[in-house]
């Protein structure tokens, strides 16, 4: 397990722990009473720390090298059902951008989603969840062909932001971001938006429009990272912390606007602290939120949609 700079009291009593237990183990010493004041130590820094996150540890936390990405969400929620499905049938196969056809339960979903990397190699590979215009385009030819079958799209966004490099924008960047926003307000199926890591820029946009958009509980959704405002409005990455608090890009920031509709609380330690149990809290969401969707005509679902997203911002004084 690796650790954030402010989960390090974490670590130390993790650590006294585990000594503690094996001097029990190696001798005759009875240290149970030691190791439960430990546990409890650790249980109440535990609730501490995760209690009062600023915004900027909440990035951190959404960054986490052992925080589950879309793939192990997808594989523990639908296990053996789920069929990838490739390309975009114009370019190529996009490895950043994934998709395919899943069950929870007796109900088929088209999942889509940013994959990231989990060492250098696949990192690489999945070109660090940055997708190019031919991700973007694999996924609105997955959701046409769930709209056709009448098949409910979950999207789940982690990503620091679509592709910029030059040969991305020869291929139409905008164009297949602003495509995906226009066609996913008039889609004629449920889409559950679900933002499981980072959720920035218009690289989240691009799969993020939906009927309930949900936030775990320490993820980000912004115009910009938080390095990147620094470097813009201070030149230096140095006040990144005061960038992460400005941008109001937290759960609650987001909750607080009417920009998202629930947040999804994680285990007590984050996503990563307990894998299973998040991926059990997420299978539930997606399955509540579509039974009450699947009631609504396609017509009044592509109605509230645009309405949702006409009424953002504005102000009544």
């Amino acid at each position: 397990m690796e650790y954030l700079d402010f989960e390090l009291p974490i670590k130390e009593l993790e650590e006294q722990l585990d000594k503690c237990m094996i001097i029990g183990e190696e001798s005759d010493v009875d240290v149970s009473e030691t190791c439960k004041q430990i546990e409890k130590k650790l249980a109440d820094t535990r609730k501490d720390i995760y209690k009062n996150l600023t915004a900027w540890q909440r990035v951190q936390l959404s960054r986490h090298p052992n925080r589950p990405y879309t793939l192990d969400y997808i594989k523990a929620i639908c296990g053996d059902t789920f069929l990838e499905l490739h390309g975009d049938r114009n370019v190529k196969d996009d490895k950043a951008m994934i998709g395919g056809l899943g069950k929870i339960g007796d109900q088929t979903y088209m999942f889509v989603g940013q994959q990231k990397g989990y060492n250098t190699k696949t990192r690489q590979y999945r070109n660090f969840g940055m997708a190019n215009p031919e991700g973007y385009r694999k996924a609105l030819r997955l959701m046409k062909s769930a709209e056709k079958f009448g098949v409910p799209v979950v999207c789940l966004i982690d990503t620091p932001g679509a592709y910029p490099g030059i040969e991305a924008e020869e291929r139409g960047q905008g164009e297949a971001i602003a495509r995906n926003i226009l066609e996913m307000t008039r889609l004629k199926v449920p889409i559950i938006v679900v933002i499981i890591g980072e959720g920035a820029s218009g690289g989240a946009l691009g799969i993020g429009v939906g009927d309930r958009v949900l936030m775990l509980e320490n993820t980000w959704y912004s115009v910009i990272s938080p390095e990147s405002c620094s470097s813009i409005l201070w030149r230096s990455w140095e006040y990144k912390e005061q960038a992460a608090e400005a941008l109001k890009l937290t759960a609650i920031d987001m909750k607080k606007m009417k920009l998202i509709d629930e947040i999804v609380k994680e285990p007590v330690g984050g996503a990563h602290a307990n894998r299973e149990k998040t991926f059990e809290i997420v299978k539930n969401k997606i399955s509540v939120h579509f039974e009450e969707l699947k009631k609504l005509s396609p017509k009044d679902l592509v109605k509230n949609r645009m309405d949702k997203y006409a009424n953002m911002g504005v102000f009544n004084g």
